[in-house]
Order: structure tokens, then sequence, then C-alpha cells
């Protein structure tokens, strides 16, 4: 099976700790010695918003913002790069075509950020796409899609399931609500409806979680292209 993971900056490196990174890198490693063919997208997470939120008050632009987060996510990626040794590409894969070309050489791409107005969130599931993966595993720090923003409601409602169209629907009523947090943002839930993409969206503070979801098991949200 050929598996895109997308890992939160947050969740991959939130202290830099190196055991963590490992941690990831040893999951990699296990699911190409089950047979699987990976890519892994990683995020900023914190790092990323501090540099940005201190950059702004600073007076750059957006787009510059942009392109220091994008900064940060490569740098988390040559985190992940550096566990793998070998097994991957020595660099962060900048395009989806330098992606797919490290898949098809065998070695695992790492991607970061790739272009400015585009989150990693949507960076994965457009990766994804490139591929043609049959699974897409959002490790995040939270367990799944809710109905709500469960950081603010305390009867939000964890989804075990939601069609592609489905989880348009809820992130774009999440995202309406200033403050709010949805675990996919808009633009890559509309890519997963495009592509009928499967994908889950999991807990990835314990990166086994990430595995264990490739091999059937998982307490996450699974977007399922309609009609299946």
């Amino acid at each position: 099976m050929k598996v895109v993971v997308s890992i939160g900056g947050s969740v991959l490196a939130p202290d830099l700790d190196p055991a963590r990174v490992d941690a990831f890198a040893d999951v990699v490693g296990q699911l190409e010695r089950a047979g699987h063919t990976v890519g892994v997208v990683v995020g900023g997470g914190t790092v990323a918003r501090d540099y940005i939120t201190t950059a702004r008050d600073l007076g750059a632009n957006e787009i510059e913002l942009d392109q220091l987060g994008i900064a940060v996510t490569r740098l988390n990626a040559r985190l992940l790069i550096a566990a793998l040794d070998d097994r991957s590409e020595s660099v962060p894969s900048k395009s989806y075509e330098s992606g797919h070309e490290a898949m098809r050489r065998g070695d695992v791409p790492v991607l970061g950020g790739t272009v400015a107005g585009q989150t990693t969130d949507a960076v994965s599931a457009a990766f994804a796409e490139y591929v043609d993966a049959d699974l897409l595993v959002y490790a995040t720090s939270v367990d799944g899609v809710y109905d709500a923003d469960p950081n603010v409601e305390d009867g939000a409602t964890r989804f075990d399931s939601l069609t592609a169209g489905e989880l348009v629907d809820v992130v774009a009523d999440l995202e309406m609500n200033a403050g709010s947090n949805a675990p996919v943002d808009l633009l890559a839930a509309k890519l997963i409806q495009r592509s009928g993409l499967r994908a889950i969206v999991l807990d990835g503070t314990e990166p086994e979680r990430v595995a264990r979801a490739v091999e059937g098991e998982h307490e996450g949200t699974e977007i399922v292209p309609a009609g299946d």
C-alpha cells in the first residue's frame, strides 16, 4: 500500500526531543518492512507560529510570513531525515515531483511546506493525490474530527467516520468561528474530496498509533470516499 503520513510539527518535535523524532523514524521503517511505500509531510508546529508572530510584529507581510513558516517546516523535515539515515533523501523535497521521484527510487521523501498560502495539511492531501496514495494519515495533536471545537465546547462529539463532503462541511463550520481549531484545514478537506482519497485523522502524540492505523486499527476519524 502507498501511504502518505502527515506529521504535525507540534507532534514531531514539540520540545526538540530526539527520542520522539526517532520514534517516528522507527514507524516509517516498520511500515516499509511491512511492504508499504511511504512518503512524509512535516508541519511547523508551535515553533513556526512563534516565528510568525514575532515577524508579524516586526512588520513582515503575509507572504513573507508564509515563507518563514515554510522554512520552519523544512527544518523539522531535516530532523526526521537525520533520524531516517539512508532511508530517505538527504534534503527535504521541495515539490511534489521531486517527492514522487524519490518514492520511485525507493527512498522516503520528506516534505515540508511548498508554496505560500498553503498549509502542510493541504500539501499532504495534494501530495497524496499526486502520487496516487492509497491512504493519507494525519498525525495531529487531537484524536479526530469533532462536530465543534472540543477546546471550547465540552459536549463536542468526535466522528468515527465521515465522507469527504461531510468533512468539508464540518471544517467550514469550525473555521467560521474565530479562534476555533480544525484538525484538517478547509483546502485540505476539499482536496481530499476532489481526489477521492481515504484518510485518517488521529492523535499522533504516540507515533506507534500511525503504524496501527495503516494496518487497520485506530481510534481516530476515518474519511471515506463517497459511495464507500
